[in-house]
């Protein structure tokens, strides 16, 4: 170990700086900041659970209970100031999710100042849905792309170091022997940043791109739902049956939440 802890401070500052610098080059501001932000997320937060789940699909429950209610006019002031809205503060991992704000909030002002048929609201949110994830996608393609070339810039780096080594060749097989070492220890540490750590990362990006495409699409079905007239339960029902068996919350779960709301109204 201790070759490869004497030559990786140098080895890591040739690979990782020629990372960093073919990122910075091959991609626009707002990709790279993406990139970071996303990563640090994939290492350190998990996806919507099934108790996001629950918030959200009471929360859409009360929304809609109060649109049936108190009709547009009852929640123009949640969905223009979600920030000071009671309904939205009451669930935090909703307000948390800025993607989803919009997307719903945005949403319900079109469908309430303009007539749209319930396929015109399909087709908007699956729009938006996918203009997202073409946005956080080329965050990933990104990272990915560094992992990638991580092995030949550990190459770059062994070479390099083979290259020292050249100019060492009277000074015996012991001082040689160790020059290689710390060469190889570039091969080493750019094979195990692509597949070991950046390479997972990306994959990690990825999913949970994916998980926040559920999270949306829970919201559109209840949108298109109320849109062709459903009640809100019904509404909420079509957003839970959307949800992927293992994250889904049970039909008597999202009864039992709605109950609650009914008796707190």
């Amino acid at each position: 170990m201790s070759v490869i802890i004497k030559a990786a401070p140098l080895e890591l500052m040739i690979i990782g700086g020629a990372a960093l610098g073919a990122y910075i080059i091959a991609n626009p501001m707002k990709v790279i900041k993406a990139g970071f932000k996303m990563s640090i997320k994939a290492m350190t937060a998990k996806g919507p659970q099934k108790q996001d789940y629950v918030e959200l699909l009471q929360m859409m429950f009360q929304l809609f209970q109060a649109f049936r209610k108190e009709g547009p006019q009852g929640i123009e002031k949640h969905i223009e100031e979600p920030d000071k809205s009671d309904i939205f503060k009451a669930y935090p991992s909703f307000m948390h999710n800025h993607h989803a704000v919009h997307f719903l909030c945005d949403t319900m002002k079109i469908t309430l100042s303009a007539e749209m048929s319930p396929y015109d609201v399909d087709d908007l949110l699956d729009a938006d849905i996918k203009a997202i994830h073409h946005e956080e996608h080329m965050a990933v393609h990104a990272v990915q792309t560094v992992a990638d070339g991580f092995p030949g810039l550990g190459i770059v780096a062994a070479v390099l170091g083979i290259v020292k080594t050249m100019a060492h060749l009277t000074d015996g097989v012991e001082k040689i022997g160790a020059l290689v070492a710390s060469a190889l220890v570039g091969t080493m540490l750019g094979v195990f940043g692509a597949y070991g750590l950046i390479g997972p990362t990306a994959t990690k990006m990825g999913a949970d791109i994916d998980a926040e495409g559920r999270y949306l699409g829970c919201i559109k079905a209840a949108m298109v739902a109320l849109q062709r007239g459903a009640p809100p339960i019904v509404c909420v029902e079509y957003a839970r049956r959307s949800i992927m068996p293992e994250e889904r919350p049970s039909f008597e779960e999202v009864d039992k939440a709605t109950k609650e709301i009914k008796k707190a109204a």
